[in-house]
Parts: structure tokens; sequence; C-alpha cells
């Protein structure tokens, strides 16, 4: 695995040795009419139903299960649900682990990765502060470094998510993806290989891919909003920009309100539970942001249900936290 090549090929070839250890998440057809779209049909891959709470244990497995893994054990920077993955997978696996989060991470995040049995520490205001800590823990105790997004292992194991979708829903149109760091959706994108259509969509308080997109190389964006534990990690990485760039058709920008209204939708007319961030390409839909053809079948890739909110869309939900990059 010493390549940086993420592709089909690759993909496939990463998919049965994780897939012991993970969740085939099941998918479910409902018409355009159940978010306001009469005339297409919405497909959603409920990776809120895999271990740990999110598709993060399908990167966390690949890299425990191909890297060698030092008796120190492994240490990752995580938003939550990276943590929580990590975490999961070296209990499974026998390994110890130690996690980094910010403050801001969300306490269901939190309790999962205490439950796991990882060592756990709260450090910084953002993601970027936490990884900083990481690997400085891991250079001083030569631990494994799991990244959450930046590393070729983990963007395999995200790539199994189009793999299933794929072989589920083999007739999509287009794939709606939550951005983050970019490691779900530049796996989904190598995985289709620009086969079908692949939309990025990401908080505008947290437009990460779309500066790095305006500038041409991975820059330091903002990271507010309800999803800045992990749909802001500040910048997106190194090897998830080019895939994104040569491989997605465009990412658009959603808001809070958005968000939380896709919440809302969810519960209330389909009874699934997702994070703001799993939520976010939702709410490209609720928003109009990207309207579908008539006659289109537009697959959504539902990230995660890490989040202690009881009362989604409205003014006294809790705020909670996103999924798709930490």
């Amino acid at each position: 695995m010493g390549s940086v090549t993420v592709d089909r090929q690759s993909i496939a070839a990463i998919h049965p040795v994780i897939e012991p250890y993970i969740r085939r998440t099941p998918v479910v057809t409902t018409p355009g009419s159940d978010v306001g779209l009469p005339g297409c049909t919405v497909v959603l891959k409920l990776e809120q139903l895999q271990h740990s709470g999110s598709f993060k244990a399908r990167g966390a497995f690949t890299n425990l299960l191909t890297r060698p893994v030092p008796a120190t054990g492994v240490v990752a920077a995580s938003g939550g649900n990276h943590g929580a993955a990590v975490a999961y997978a070296a209990a499974r696996l026998g390994v110890p682990a130690t996690i980094f989060v910010p403050t801001i991470s969300n306490p269901a995040k939190v309790e999962r990765i205490r439950a796991a049995g990882a060592s756990l520490y709260l450090v910084g205001a953002r993601y970027a502060d936490a990884l900083a800590a990481s690997r400085e823990w891991a250079a001083d105790r030569d631990a494994l470094a799991v990244h959450a997004f930046d590393q070729r292992e983990t963007l395999l194991g995200q790539g199994t998510v189009g793999l299933e979708l794929s072989e589920q829903a083999p007739d999509l149109d287009t794939v709606l993806v939550a951005v983050g760091g970019g490691g779900l959706i530049g796996g989904i994108a190598a995985w289709y290989g620009g086969s079908i259509r692949v939309v990025g969509v990401e908080p505008a308080a947290a437009p990460t891919m779309t500066a790095a997109l305006d500038a041409g190389r991975p820059v330091d964006a903002p990271a507010e909003g309800t999803a800045a534990d992990s749909l802001g990690p500040r910048r997106v990485g190194e090897l998830t920009f080019p895939l994104v760039r040569d491989l997605v058709e465009r990412v658009l920008l959603v808001d809070d309100g958005d968000i939380a209204r896709a919440q809302g939708l969810l519960w209330d007319r389909l009874r699934i539970v997702a994070e703001p961030g799993a939520a976010a390409p939702v709410a490209a839909l609720v928003s109009r942001a990207y309207r579908p053809k008539k006659g289109e079948r537009v697959g959504v890739v539902v990230s995660g249900a890490n989040t202690t909110a009881v009362a989604f869309g409205t003014p006294q939900a809790e705020a909670v936290t996103a999924s798709a990059s930490g």
C-alpha cells in the first residue's frame, strides 16, 4: 500500500478485507415528494447504522488491518466520529487507542470514545488543535497515527460506501455527499470514477472545499456553524483535494437553517436520526441548492447519527454536531 492511488480497483480490493468487521448498511428508496421534490426518486444510504454510529468505521478498520500497529497502539485526532470509529476498531482488534478531540465535540461522540475504552484527551477549540496535539503524542511514543481523512487507507475504506451503494442502487444518476475534510466524498468519487454525478454539500459557515476549489489548492477556511466540529477541519486534505477537483461535479453550500430543516424532515417523514453533517446532503434538496431533473434518481449518503438531540428542526433543538470529516 505504498502508492497513493485511490481508485475503483483498490477500493474493490479492500472491501473483502474489512467486510467481516463492518455492516453493509441498508438503503431506503423514497419518492422525491418526501423532500418536497415530486418527480424524482431519492435513495438514502443509511451509514448512521454503521458500527460506532458513522461511516468512519470503514476507514478505521482499513488502517488497522493493513498497516503495522506498534505495541504502543494507535492515535487519532477527531471532531468525534473518527475518534469513536478508531476507538471501536482498536477495541475489536485488541489494540490500545488514544484519541484527541476538541472541546466542541458533541457529548454523544465523546461518550462513545470513552465507552470503547480508549484514552481520551480534550484539546483546544477546533479539530486542528486536536490534530497538532495528536501528532506530538504519536511522535513521542512511536504510535500509529490514523488520519481522519487525508490518508490513503482512510480514503479506501470510505470508498466502500460507494461500492455498496452502486450494488444496492445501480441505476443512480447522482450521489449527494457531505464534505468536511474530503475523505468520504473523495473515496466515493474515486469509486464511481466519473460514471455518475457526484455532488458535494458543505455548510456555508465551513466552506473548506469551496475555498480550496476557488484557490486551486487546500487553503485555510472558516470553521464555524452547527457542523464546526467535523465538517469544519479548517482545510481539506492534500490527498482528498485532487479527487474532488477531478471527479466531483460541484460542491454546494447550505446554511445551518437548511441543515436543521433537513434533520427535522428526515425524522418527521422517515424516522431517521441524522447529525447536522449527515443531513447536509438532504439540506441541498430541501433548500433547492440541488434541483433534480424529472425522473432523476438521487442517492444521498446519511453519514452518521452520533447526536444527543431530541427535537430536530425546531428552535428548541439542541445544537448538535456533524460527521463527515472528523
